[in-house]
C-alpha cells in the first residue's frame, strides 16, 4: 500500500462525500424540469444509478479503468476485478490516499456520468431498459475512456492529452452517449410542437445549487491532495459558474427581454462543466472567461437543437458536450505550467505554440466517436431485448404511475383543501 497522508485522506474523503452529493443534486435539477406526471421516474432513474453503477465499478469497471494496460493504452486489465488486490495502487499513479479510498471517488464520477444520460431521454423510457444499459454502459464505454484519460497508460494520457477532472470522460462522454440514446429512444410525443414546460423550477434551482456545492468536491478533490493546487482548482470551478450564469441571463435578456430562472441555473451548470477539465490548469482570469464561453456556446447549442430535430429533452447535448468540448479545447489557448507542472505545452495564448491544442482537439474526436460509437450500437442491442420506450398511451399518462405506482403530488388532497 502507498505511504498515506492523513490530512489528504480527510480531504478527499470529505470531497467523495461531496461528489455523492452531486446525483442527488442532479435528480432534484432534473426532476424539476420535466412534467409533474413524470418527476418520481426522472428521479428514480438518477438514484438506481447509485446501486446499480456501483456494482459494475466494483465488479469490473475500476479495475478495466484504472488496471495495469492490457494493451496500446485502451483498457486494464483484471487485477482489480471486485476490488481484489485494490491496495495495491494504481499502477504509475503516485496516490498519498488508501488506493480504496481512491477507487470510490472515481466510482461516484462514474455515478454522476451515467446518470446524465437519463435527461436525454426524459419522460419515454421504461426504467428496467435504463438500468440494463446504465450497467452495460459503464463498463462497456465509461470505464475504458476513463483509462485513456485517467490512467497513466491510456494512449490520450500518455499524447498528453490534459484533463484535470472529466471534461472528456465525463462531460464529452455523457453529451455523445446521450444524443446517441435520444436517437434510439426517439422524440416525445407532441415534441417539438406541443409545449412542455419544466413543472417546478424551485426545485430544479434546489438541485443546481447542490450540484454548484458538490463540483467543488469533484474538481478539487481530482488534486487528490489537500494543496494550492485544489484550492486553485476550487476558485476556478466557481468563477466559471459565475461567468457561465452571467453570460447565460445576458444573453436571455438581450434575446427576449427576460433573465430566467432556468437560464441562471443553465448558464451556471455550463460553466461548471466547462471549467471541469480545465480547472487544475489555469488561472483565475481564465476561468471567468472560458465560464462567460461556455454559457454563450451552450445557449445558443440548446436552441440549435429543433433545428437539427433530435429530441434531447434536458438539454445534455447542449450543456455537457458542448461545454465539455469548449472546456477541453480552451485549455489549448490558456494551459498553464504555472498554476501545474504537469502541463508539458502552455497554451497558444501564453506562447506555447498550437501543440496542446492539437492534443486536446485528438482527445475530443476521439472521446466522441467511442462514445457515441459504441453508445448507439449498445443502445439499439438492448432495445432488441428490453424494449427502451413505453408505449404511447403509458407516455401520455405519465411514467409516475405507469412504471412506479406512485405519484410525486396528491393532486386529489390539494383540490379538497381548495373546498375546505
Amino acid at each position: 500500500m502507498p505511504d498515506v497522508d492523513s490530512g489528504n485522506t480527510a480531504f478527499v474523503l470529505l470531497c467523495t462525500a461531496l461528489v455523492l452529493l452531486m446525483t442527488p443534486g442532479l435528480a432534484l435539477f432534473y426532476a424539476g424540469m420535466v412534467r409533474a406526471k413524470s418527476s418520481l421516474a426522472m428521479l428514480m432513474q438518477n438514484f438506481v444509478c447509485l446501486a446499480v453503477v456501483s456494482v459494475a465499478w466494483l465488479a469490473l469497471g475500476y479495475t478495466l479503468a484504472f488496471g495495469e494496460d492490457a494493451g496500446a493504452g485502451l483498457i486494464g486489465d483484471l487485477r482489480f476485478a471486485g476490488f481484489a488486490s485494490v491496495d495495491e495502487g494504481v499502477p504509475g499513479l503516485d496516490l498519498s490516499i488508501p488506493p480504496v479510498l481512491f477507487a470510490t471517488f472515481q466510482m461516484l464520477f462514474a455515478v454522476l456520468t451515467v446518470a446524465l444520460l437519463s435527461g436525454a431521454i426524459a419522460e419515454r423510457v421504461r426504467f428496467g431498459a435504463f438500468v440494463a444499459f446504465a450497467a452495460l454502459w459503464t463498463v462497456l464505454v465509461y470505464a475504458p475512456l476513463a483509462h485513456w484519460v485517467f490512467a497513466p497508460s491510456g494512449w490520450l494520457a500518455a499524447l498528453g492529452v490534459l484533463d484535470f477532472a472529466g471534461g472528456l470522460v465525463v462531460e464529452v462522454n455523457a453529451g455523445a452517449a446521450a444524443l446517441a440514446l435520444a436517437l434510439v429512444a426517439g422524440r416525445r410525443l407532441g415534441w417539438p410542437g406541443e409545449a412542455m414546460p419544466p413543472h417546478n423550477l424551485p426545485l430544479t434551482m434546489l438541485g443546481a445549487g447542490l450540484l454548484w456545492f458538490g463540483w467543488f468536491g469533484f474538481n478539487a478533490g481530482s488534486a487528490l491532495a489537500a494543496n494550492g493546487l485544489a484550492a486553485q482548482a476550487l476558485v476556478n470551478t466557481h468563477f466559471a459558474a459565475v461567468g457561465g450564469l452571467i453570460a447565460w441571463i445576458g444573453i436571455e435578456r438581450l434575446r427576449t427581454g427576460s433573465a430566467t430562472s432556468l437560464g441562471a441555473v443553465s448558464g451556471g451548470v455550463a460553466g461548471l462543466v466547462a471549467i471541469t477539465p480545465a480547472c487544475g490548469f489555469l488561472d483565475t482570469g481564465p476561468s471567468l472567461l472560458l465560464g462567460l464561453l461556455a454559457g454563450g456556446a451552450s445557449f445558443f447549442a440548446v436552441q440549435f437543437k429543433h433545428r437539427l430535430g433530435y429530441d434531447d429533452s434536458l438539454d445534455v447535448v447542449g450543456v455537457h458536450f458542448v461545454g465539455g468540448v469548449v472546456g477541453t479545447l480552451f485549455l489549448g489557448l490558456f494551459a498553464s505550467t504555472a498554476v501545474n507542472t504537469v502541463v508539458a505545452s502552455e497554451g497558444l495564448l501564453l506562447g506555447g505554440g498550437l501543440t496542446q491544442l492539437g492534443r486536446q482537439t485528438v482527445g475530443v474526436l476521439a472521446a466522441t466517436a467511442f462514445s457515441f460509437g459504441v453508445s448507439y450500437l449498445l443502445a439499439r442491442g438492448v432495445d432488441r431485448v428490453l424494449p427502451l420506450r413505453v408505449t404511447p398511451d403509458q407516455e401520455r399518462a405519465g411514467l409516475d404511475q405507469v412504471l412506479h405506482a406512485e405519484q410525486a403530488y396528491d393532486l386529489g388532497s390539494v383540490r379538497t383543501m381548495g373546498r375546505l
